[in-house]
């Protein structure tokens, strides 16, 4: 058991999958893989913005702040050795989601670094999360501020091999609107904080490993209402810097940097066409690139008679 899980963490570390810091003593899961798309093509800066349904991803508190019912899926590939894939449904203040991730035969190494047999890898994490805004609820008082509290319970599953895990972790997040009166041009301010696996770890058969907790804290802005800027710190020792430039509302272009077992520069771009959102992201590695691209549909903004007004200029 030692040899595979070795193998795994170096395997995903070196090929820049996990960028974040990942204690050797820790279970390495699907969950250490930076998730989304859009997001990520800002450099995976999300704890503090609230982005359809990718908000489950990165803070449950974002939750509170969706306007309707949305559902986004994307689907990447590592190197030719992995599949990577997701799928999130979110309404205001609740969300549910899948993260899966599955490769092939991948060398082994024991703790002398010598080779031994082909091991292949496979992880899920599912997703149970809620938020809520306290003004929402009736019988406290109003708070004067704009802000949101929630929860996510992940339940994981790990097969290295012919060995089997599973376990459950349990985040908590908080975000809070900042309004600045007297700066028109900066608005949609907003901090944010999420605990990561704060309690649960993944039991193999003769052993149990800790997951890897984490503080990591956020902060965004609107800049001139086209440029969004957002920042994050782990405090397991990583950082996430991203800008998003919508010069049309219907168009999206972001730049972003991501530290933590190494720097990764991200680009990606997004289009809106009445609800569907399309998102590409390329995040850079040590090993070379890989290519992101999710569909994303925006209920509480979607135009069924646009769409097929617009579809029939298409048709004969």
């Amino acid at each position: 058991m030692t040899k595979t899980r070795l193998l795994i963490s170096v395997a995903l570390l070196c090929a820049g999958w996990g960028l974040g810091a990942v204690a050797a003593t820790t279970a390495t899961t699907v969950l250490d893989i930076a998730p989304g798309v859009g997001v990520i093509g800002a450099g995976g800066a999300g704890i503090s913005l609230v982005s359809s349904a990718e908000t489950l991803y990165y803070n449950p508190a974002g939750l509170a702040s969706l306007p309707g019912i949305s559902f986004t899926s994307f689907f990447s590939s590592y190197l030719g050795e992995a599949n990577y894939s997701a799928l999130a449904l979110t309404f205001r203040n609740f969300g549910i989601g899948a993260l899966l991730l599955n490769s092939g035969s991948i060398q082994g190494y024991d703790n002398e670094g010598q080779p031994t047999e082909l091991i292949g890898y496979s992880s899920s994490a599912y997703i149970f999360a809620f938020g809520i805004d306290p003004s929402d609820l009736p019988f406290l008082p109003s708070l004067g501020m704009p802000m949101a509290f929630g929860a996510q319970l992940k339940a994981i599953s790990a097969k290295i091999g012919d060995v089997g895990g599973s376990g459950f972790t349990l985040d908590l997040g908080f975000r809070m609107g900042l309004p600045l009166a007297g700066f028109s041009a900066i608005s949609d301010v907003a901090i944010a904080a999420t605990a990561v696996n704060l309690f649960g770890a993944m039991s193999y058969e003769d052993i149990s490993d800790d997951l890897a907790m984490d503080l990591r804290v956020g902060a965004s802005a609107r800049v001139m209402g086209t440029i969004t800027v957002a920042a994050d710190l782990y405090l397991a020792g990583a950082a996430r810097f991203g800008i998003s430039y919508s010069p049309v509302p219907t168009l999206a272009l972001r730049l972003g940097v991501m530290t933590g077992s190494g720097t990764s520069f991200t680009a990606g771009l997004g289009v809106n066409v009445q609800g569907f959102l399309v998102d590409y992201a390329y995040v850079g590695h040590t090993l070379g690139g890989s290519h992101r691209v999710s569909l994303t549909l925006d209920f509480s903004a979607l135009d069924i008679g646009a769409f097929g007004r617009s579809l029939r200029r298409f048709l004969p």
